[in-house]
């Protein structure tokens, strides 16, 4: 892929690659957490894979696998000049850029065709409103080097793509007026009401339109003058019944798309800015002295930023966000681990929304644990609107055999219900919200540690709890014993709901006693407590340091991935399952006793992090994108920044390079990954930055990168707004004027409150290590509420 230099806040290419159409939908996606429409140019269609997907609206047809819908293209314009369409991939080009103004979150693309002796320039922008979230926006300009006979249509294109689609019922076009045009339809599992409005200001263009309300387009005659720059104005409205909006879908979709026709596209593109301004302000993390790790990071945060929903707490952040129908739309343990964390520190909203969509969806947690004879909430391995698990017992095909594979994703990785009680812990530890639990978080703890209490063996003879017959992050290693990862966090799990229960009873002893009435769960918390304290935790060997990733672990042949890659048959084999070449050794797929010790670094002395980070790095095939970051921060917190930049670039720049696995076996498996986004931040500013908390005081212990001359982020700490600027021998803290009191920040042990509208620093020599931060106590936030 040919990339443009460019300033730090734009990214994008300078040519055109058909090879690169795939990824670049993904690459230049636009998307506000409601809508999200691929980044392909305004003369593709379904074949190259145009689609805008609305989160949180699924169909399933007949007994194919259920998925997110494609609404129709209602940015589609097609040119053609001197009776030749113009199309990126027919057309010879003089010259093509496409590229995403990371600032303010708009797509762009310039193209010069080649029209015999002629040149026509076409140049078009657009975005996902961040102002009215059901809102897309276009202006298409058009120049013309010689006079031209031009024909532009546009409209709404009801032919999408779809993995198992079609998805549509009884759809079709009406035209309320000369400018608008609506298209609506029904989904057919759920009979959904869809639709989608579209409202032109074409007064740029000379001469009427020409009406083709069969086929939901509009055609634009007319002569161009040599060196005359033509535009069309397009305001595209996306409804469904799910908004629950008091005319419908339709009558609300007409309505947007006519208001923002009447404003006009350069007010609702200023709204929009704005609204990106703000979230700019309260996330931009700034580097000096890497331009290269600047742009990627700021290319992160914007994906992610793009993905989560400030609309609505009922959707949550897709493991593929809204840049297709990959993995069936659905929302994984990613959200809570690598994405929710950020949110905590830069938009506690928007975390919030996060945390709430897992109690929105609880019954269906709860559906899932029943089915496998358990009490509580098994959270879905891929979960979608109602909290149904979407994975099936055959997700991978053999690339050499074409036979399905049996997986055990969905029934055995039971550390997904851990993660969304260790995001409600850690958004309670930044942001002092108790609110959270009041409204579904304590429900959501009851349950979870209910599932885990019923899924766990007590082992006679050894006196202990024991978690058999499960899968841990490592997905190469199937139906395991004893997992380090998952029996450490159920553990914490178990903890984090007794002590959040017993503040809760004793800050609020009428919503603990409404809540005791319903779940009835009192009687239970002592066998909670019991597990919690008996639950088998692998412990490092007392020669090597090292934990067992699960029981045997370390009998397996120990060979490295490189060694193991020569022994596959095809490119896009699976390396785990039943029969999978890495299941009989110590190669695994992604971090796993590392991620546990990135998740709960206070736990564990800088001694066993070195040792084990050294011997799994060796290990892990890094078969995911979420593995880089782990590696990261504790490497950063280990001080070897060297390997700590390499996993933070490898993580940052994962949808810029398109360095990440498209298949495996014979699944496509290609799109955004807005959990690498959210690791690339969090190996910035909780690696390079060592930022943590206990939940009353922010602890700083900096490792830069040789390079590096200054990292500076802004941050939320219980509603105090701060900004931490490290450089070579020197780091400060700035709190906001407004903030309503002082914050504790910690620093080399030295302890300095900074109050607000002033700021502390301390100096330090550079590259100097810093230690550990002390085991924190969660229950302070709540305790101090």
């Amino acid at each position: 892929m040919n990339t443009m230099p460019k300033d730090l806040w734009s990214y994008g290419t300078g040519a055109f690659e058909a090879e690169d159409i795939l990824l670049n939908g993904s690459r230049f996606l636009i998307s506000n957490g409601c809508l999200g429409y691929r980044g392909t140019l305004e003369e593709f269609g379904a074949a190259e894979r145009t689609a805008c997907i609305v989160n949180g609206v699924y169909d399933q047809n007949g007994d194919k696998a259920r998925e997110p819908v494609n609404m129709p293209n209602g940015l589609q314009v097609r040119v053609t000049a001197g009776g030749v369409p113009l199309s990126c991939l027919t057309t010879p080009l003089r010259k093509h850029r496409q590229e995403i103004d990371l600032r303010a979150a708009v797509h762009r693309r310039a193209t010069t065709f080649v029209i015999g002796d002629a040149e026509v320039l076409v140049e078009a922008e657009r975005f996902a409103s961040q102002d009215r979230p059901n809102l897309l926006c276009l202006q298409f300009f058009l120049t013309a080097s010689a006079p031209l006979d031009i024909v532009v249509q546009t409209g709404i294109d009801p032919v999408v793509s779809d993995i198992n689609g079609p998805h549509f019922s009884g759809h079709g076009f009406r035209t309320p007026d000369a400018q608008s045009l609506i298209w609506t339809g029904r989904t057919l599992e759920k009979g959904i009401a869809l639709a989608c409005g579209e409202s032109l200001d074409a007064s740029g263009l000379p001469g009427g339109a020409e009406v083709c309300p069969g086929d939901g387009t509009r055609e634009f005659h007319f002569r161009a003058e040599a060196g005359a720059r033509y535009r069309l104005d397009k305001f595209v409205a996306i409804f469904t019944s799910l908004d629950g909006h008091p005319d419908g879908p339709e009558a609300a979709a007409e309505a947007l798309a006519r208001e923002a026709r009447v404003r006009g596209y350069e007010e609702m593109r200023g709204n929009h800015a704005r609204r990106w301004a703000g979230i700019w302000d309260c996330s931009d993390v700034e580097i000096t002295g890497d331009e290269e790790a600047q742009l990627a990071l700021r290319y992160s945060l914007y994906q992610l930023h793009s993905a989560v929903p400030r609309h609505s707490s009922r959707v949550s952040i897709p493991a593929r966000a809204l840049s297709g129908q990959v993995y069936r739309g659905a929302v994984f343990w990613d959200t809570e681990i690598f994405m929710t964390p950020v949110f905590d520190l830069v938009d506690p909203a928007a975390a919030r929304n996060l945390l709430l969509y897992r109690f929105h969806t609880l019954e269906g947690a709860r559906r899932k644990a029943a089915s496998y004879g358990l009490r509580g909430a098994f959270y879905a391995w891929e979960g979608q609107e109602s909290g149904d698990d979407a994975c099936g017992i055959f997700n991978i095909a053999d690339v050499l055999t074409g036979r399905p594979l049996r997986t055990f994703f969905r029934d055995k990785q039971i550390h997904v219900s851990a993660a969304v009680a260790v995001a409600l812990r850690d958004y309670l530890r930044w942001t002092g919200d108790t609110t959270v639990f009041k409204e579904g978080g304590a429900e959501v703890l009851v349950e979870c540690a209910r599932f885990y209490r019923s899924r766990a063996c007590l082992n006679p003879d050894l006196g202990r709890y024991e978690l058999w017959d499960v899968v841990g992050p490592d997905e190469y290693h199937e139906r395991v014993h004893n997992n380090a990862y998952t029996n450490r966090v159920v553990a914490e799990t178990l903890d984090i709901a007794i002590r959040i229960l017993q503040t809760l009873a004793e800050g609020d002893p009428a919503f603990y006693r409404d809540l005791e009435e319903r779940l009835q769960f009192a009687a239970e918390v002592a066998g909670w407590r019991d597990m919690r304290d008996g639950l088998f935790q692998q412990e490092p060997d007392a020669a090597t340091g090292l934990i067992p990733q699960f029981d045997g672990f370390f009998d397996l042949e120990d060979i490295t991935p490189a060694e193991l890659r020569k022994r596959a048959l095809h490119p896009n084999e699976y390396f785990g399952g039943g029969q999978g070449i890495a299941t009989v050794t110590q190669v695994i797929k992604q971090a796993d006793v590392v991620l546990m010790l990135s998740l709960l670094r206070d736990k564990f002395p800088a001694e066993l992090l070195e040792k084990n980070w050294t011997y799994y790095g060796a290990r892990t095939e890094h078969g995911s994108t979420l593995s880089a970051s782990s590696y990261g921060i504790v490497a950063a917190r280990l001080g070897r920044t060297d390997e700590a930049y390499g996993y933070f670039l490898k993580t940052a720049s994962v949808d810029m390079d398109g360095n990440s696995k498209q298949f495996v076996g014979k699944e496509y498996i290609g799109g955004t990954h807005p959990a690498a986004n959210g690791g690339a931040y969090l190996v910035a500013v909780f690696g390079f930055g060592g930022l943590s908390t206990d939940g009353n005081t922010l602890r700083l212990s900096p490792h830069l990168p040789a390079h590096w001359e200054s990292l500076s982020f802004p941050l939320r700490f219980r509603e105090r707004r701060l900004r931490v600027k490290i450089e070579r021998d020197h780091m400060s803290v700035v709190a906001h004027p407004q903030n309503a009191g002082g914050v504790a920040i910690e620093h080399r042990g030295d302890e300095k409150v900074c109050l607000p509208g002033e700021s502390v620093s301390w100096l330090y020599p550079a590259g100097e290590q810093h230690g550990g931060d002390a085991e924190p106590d969660y229950t302070a936030a709540l305790a101090a509420e």
